[in-house]
């Protein structure tokens, strides 16, 4: 069965730590373009990081540059996003996505297979 699981999300005080996990089943991840996104009650859904299909450039949202890596592990299969130094304002639904298409990873619209989301909440 072709799927994204996402695991690790939680309550955390601001200031602390998260690190997200998308394992994929199904197929092979490093075929493809890798996308974290989050959506916040009552705003849009919006790109946080990204991998480009091949590896070979990531992106990182402003608003989480200095705080937030995005990795992969091919043998694990599964892509991780390493959240640090959380604020409230990061509390949403993270969801990772997959595309298979050259080139931008930025794009929601170009992403066709999306995990069931994973809740961070951020507060003291």
């Amino acid at each position: 069965q072709v799927q994204l699981v996402e695991s690790g999300g939680g309550l955390v005080q601001p200031g602390g730590s998260l690190r997200l996990s998308c394992a994929a089943s199904g197929f092979t991840l490093d075929d493809y373009a890798i996308g974290w996104f989050r959506q916040a009650p009552g705003k849009e859904r919006e790109v946080v990081s990204c991998i480009k299909r091949g590896g070979g450039s990531t992106y990182l949202a402003d608003s989480v540059k200095g705080r937030f890596t995005i990795s992969r592990d091919n043998a694990e299969n599964t892509v991780y996003l390493q959240m640090n130094s959380l604020k409230p304002e990061d509390t949403a639904v993270y969801y990772c996505a997959t595309h298979g298409r050259w080139g931008t990873c930025r794009r929601e619209d170009l992403y066709g297979l999306w995990g069931q989301g994973t809740q961070v909440t951020v507060s003291s």
